[in-house]
């Protein structure tokens, strides 16, 4: 037994081994390809969050804002190169996902596409 090889979707046996291509469970005799659905079942349907250049983002990291945001009601934005601190990823609405809090802004969402990784 291969300790790597994932549960049968089926009956949720552990005595699934590789033949060829294919996985099998010989308790139920249900036969499927791994691929990348088993890697995101392992996840448990986390989604995975991006910067402007690819980094892998997560909750409390630290970003730099790469390009000027205007900010609704506030006279001058928010200027390129702005590190903001312990950011929190969420399933925002329009694109932002990315929960965190600007000085002299206060709470605000973001698009991981106008941050990087610090």
């Amino acid at each position: 037994m291969n300790d790597t090889t994932p549960p049968c979707p089926e009956c949720s046996g552990t005595y699934a081994y590789e033949m060829g291509a294919l996985l099998v469970c010989p308790e139920c005799g249900h036969e499927w390809s791994p691929g990348p659905s088993e890697a995101s079942a392992g996840e448990s349907g986390e989604k995975v969050v991006k910067d402007a250049v690819g980094n892998v983002l997560r909750d409390g990291d630290t970003v730099t804002v790469i390009k000027a945001l205007k900010v609704k009601g506030s006279p001058s934005g928010i200027k390129a190169g702005t590190k903001v601190r312990n950011i929190k990823l969420v399933d925002g609405v329009d694109g932002h996902d990315i929960d965190c809090r600007i000085e002299g802004f206060g709470n605000m969402q973001l698009k991981s596409a106008v941050v990087k990784k610090a």
